[in-house]
């Protein structure tokens, strides 16, 4: 995919331990004329997250985990309260959800339902996040959940009311932009009636 108006001049790797840290030069065309700026580019891949939701009972399942750049970033603890996510590892974002969902939560879930897709920070990171919600009944709770060992998580899961979950993120207990764009999407499209 090319555009004529982006000439790539130059990229730079400044770091590729985890993830890939790239500084790119480049011309932007505009009415106004060429611009040449340079920007970092975080480059983490794709994610996929879902809400998982309980109709009966009114409830939402969340998580919660340490996050060192919040903690970075004045989060006293650095716990965030979050819908279950991970990096895309499949083909399709789906399959990424129901393995984060047993992963995570242990919720086998079967039946997704995709919600929407966003960039969350355009600024500096190529990631797209897979958003998607799907319901959940208690028999789905085959697995202890909790994350992975290997990948160092250390996960609570948090099965609460819908609104007390809408409370907790105007009170800003829930901060974490995928879980409140979820959780609004929720409210929205009449997922859990409150």
């Amino acid at each position: 995919m090319e555009n004529p108006k982006i000439n790539i001049r130059e990229t730079t790797l400044l770091s590729d331990n985890h993830y890939l840290l790239q500084k790119v030069t480049f011309d932007y065309t505009t009415e106004k004329g060429t611009d040449t700026q340079t920007r970092e580019v975080y480059d983490r891949g794709n994610g996929a997250t879902v809400l998982l939701y309980n109709r009966e009972y009114g409830n939402v399942v969340l998580i919660r985990q340490f996050r060192l750049p919040t903690y970075l970033n004045k989060n006293e603890t650095g716990m965030m309260i979050e819908a279950c996510a991970g990096l895309i590892e499949e083909a399709d974002p789906a399959e990424t959800v129901r393995r984060e969902a047993i992963e995570e939560t242990g919720y086998h879930i079967s039946k997704v339902e995709k919600a929407f897709a966003a960039y969350m920070s355009p600024g500096a990171v190529t990631e797209i996040l897979h958003c998607f919600v799907a319901e959940y009944t208690k028999d789905m709770k085959l697995s202890e959940g909790g994350g992975l060992a290997t990948e160092h998580e250390n996960i609570q899961i948090l099965e609460m009311p819908f609104k007390q979950a809408l409370e907790m993120v105007k009170s800003g207990e829930i901060s974490d932009a995928k879980t409140i764009m979820l959780l609004q999407y929720a409210q929205i499209n009449k997922l859990l009636e409150i």
